[in-house]
């Protein structure tokens, strides 16, 4: 490995010359045994249960280094279902007629994703791309138009994948070097909110509830800074999240509701953003 100003000189082997150097030893009985192989280049080990704590911190450690890297300092978030489809396209998860009305009707909602995510990045631009950088989930439906939206105008987005039961695929749009995938959850959430300037909320189902109301706990307990929370939707949400009622039940505070603001169209949302933060004057 070349000394760079990052990782200085020094006269003792780096581990990726190590592991070149493992892989060319003679193959004996010995060397073939899982016990001669390098431990930091041992998948069987690395995944062993007993590793957990290091996995976890692996998972924060190795896409902060590359946000790092590329000197992203803020984002906005884009939650939503992965069930909706873009304007003309198929209601593929709907499971009767009623859902694929539904879910047709809410591809509008596609539609303001995309656009809400290209006026980000067109204002994300005016810091080369560090601050206000486009994250989602990375899979279909409104993750997809989200990184879509940033791919509009030519500006880098990222996608916080994760492993499921079924294959899901990165969707096309996200910068292929903004690209993760998580095994843990908890740590694919540290890395949506660790930088968010702004979280915006489209229908979805229980993981963007999840993420809606672990977010708003983060805030309403001051674990977080207070940053916009723009749920898209007034029709939706309406309907969907009482917040009103929790207040008349006294399960959270009086002043809570103003934690949100509900909005409909990309516009509004972003110029929900910008008098937060005095953007424009």
């Amino acid at each position: 490995m070349e000394p760079t100003e990052e990782n200085g000189w020094t006269p003792l082997p780096h581990s990726d010359e190590d592991v070149e150097r493992a892989r060319a030893v003679p193959d004996t009985p010995q060397t073939r045994a899982p016990s001669y192989r390098l431990a930091f280049a041992d998948e069987d080990f690395l995944t062993r249960r007993e590793l957990r704590g290091l996995r976890l911190q692996l998972e924060l450690m190795k896409p902060e280094m590359a946000l790092a890297e590329r000197g992203i300092r803020s984002t906005v978030i884009l939650f939503g279902g992965a069930r909706i489809p873009e304007p003309g396209g198929e209601a593929w998860a709907a499971k009767n007629e009623t859902q694929k009305k539904n879910l047709l009707a809410n591809a509008r909602y596609y539609a303001e994703a995309r656009k809400f995510a290209r006026i980000c990045s067109q204002h994300s631009a005016e810091s080369y791309y560090r601050e206000f950088v486009v994250v989602t989930g990375g899979g279909p439906g409104v993750m997809e138009a989200g990184n879509r939206g940033a791919a509009d105008c030519g500006a880098p987005s990222i996608g916080l994948n994760i492993v499921l039961p079924h294959e899901q695929a990165p969707n096309a749009y996200v910068t292929p070097e903004l690209c993760f995938n998580f095994h843990y959850f908890a740590i694919r959430k540290m890395h949506f909110i660790m930088r968010a300037k702004a979280v915006a909320v489209f229908p979805g189902g229980f993981g963007t509830m999840d993420e809606l109301f672990e977010t708003l706990t983060l805030i309403q307990t001051g674990r977080m800074e207070r940053v916009p929370v723009l749920l898209f939707g007034k029709a939706f949400w309406s309907k969907a999240v009482n917040i009103d009622y929790l207040v008349e039940q006294g399960t959270v505070s009086p002043g809570d509701e103003n934690l949100l603001t509900i909005v409909d169209e990309a516009e509004e949302g972003w110029a929900e953003i910008a008098r937060f933060y005095k953007i424009g004057g």
